[in-house]
């Protein structure tokens, strides 16, 4: 089983830079994608429905905003876009699919960058979003969780680890959080089973030259619940074309749905 994550930065801009073309051609089985920036009526045109997907979106009641959406190869079970909380749910950060076995999440974390009071909203955002994810480890089923969780975890994880000690996205409470994930809460980071080499990385900001030079932030992620970390065969960051600020993360299970 083949699963693509990729934050689009708007999915009709990302459609234009040919993203849609190249996904057709990894034969993935889900893609999750972030940040679609648009209301499911804009999108008619068949670019957005390619051949052999069922697709699920979820809207952000602000208009250009969030948003966040699932390409299926196989027919779910179930789909569900509600948390239970209100900034989850309004701002379509979390839309999940449902198999017998095993469960694909399409995620969109808050980020913090834009104000103080963006990155309280974060940190609540994680607060409530801990036992929700305690809840589905415990439920018995297997987890995907693809998505920009904007948190790069470690020292490893960004290029300029040393100046962004004090700036969202690398804070010390927000690595202690990945910190309690990938330890007590008994999550793994599917990518860093395979590859722990440092300059993997799949947000690249737009000033400075910062793609040129490679330097990013890995802070897209797909975070498995432990039963799935063996079935692990091959993970990639796609980088041959720039469909947004974003990479594509691209992770094959040995696995499938049923």
């Amino acid at each position: 089983m083949r699963i693509i994550t990729a934050n689009v930065n708007g999915i009709r801009a990302a459609a234009k830079k040919g993203f849609f073309e190249w996904m057709l051609e990894q034969n993935a089985d889900a893609v999750c994608i972030q940040e679609t920036k648009a209301q499911q009526e804009q999108l008619s045109d068949p670019i957005f429905h390619p051949p052999g997907y069922h697709r699920y979106f979820l809207d952000a009641e602000k208009k250009g905003y969030s948003g966040v959406a699932l390409y299926l190869r196989e027919f779910p079970e179930n789909i569900i876009t509600t948390i239970g909380w209100e900034l989850a749910d309004k701002e379509a950060r979390y839309i999940q699919a449902d198999y017998p076995n095993l469960s694909i999440v399409s995620l969109y974390l808050p980020s913090g960058t834009s104000s103080p009071e963006r990155q309280s909203v974060k940190f609540d955002f994680l607060d409530r979003f801990m036992p929700h994810l305690i809840q589905l480890k415990n439920s018995g089923r297997e987890f995907i969780l693809c998505g920009d969780w904007n948190i790069a975890h470690t020292k490893n994880d960004l290029k300029n680890w040393r100046g962004n000690q004090k700036n969202s996205g690398f804070l010390p409470e927000e690595r202690a959080w990945m910190d309690h994930l990938f330890g007590p809460a008994g999550f793994v980071d599917a990518f860093r089973v395979l590859n722990q080499e440092s300059d993997q990385y799949t947000w690249w900001s737009h000033r400075g030259q910062a793609w040129a030079k490679n330097v990013g932030w890995r802070i897209d992620y797909q975070v498995i619940t432990p039963g799935l970390k063996h079935k692990i065969k091959k993970v990639a960051i796609y980088k041959d074309q720039r469909f947004s600020d974003h990479a594509p993360l691209i992770i094959d299970y040995d696995l499938s749905k049923s």
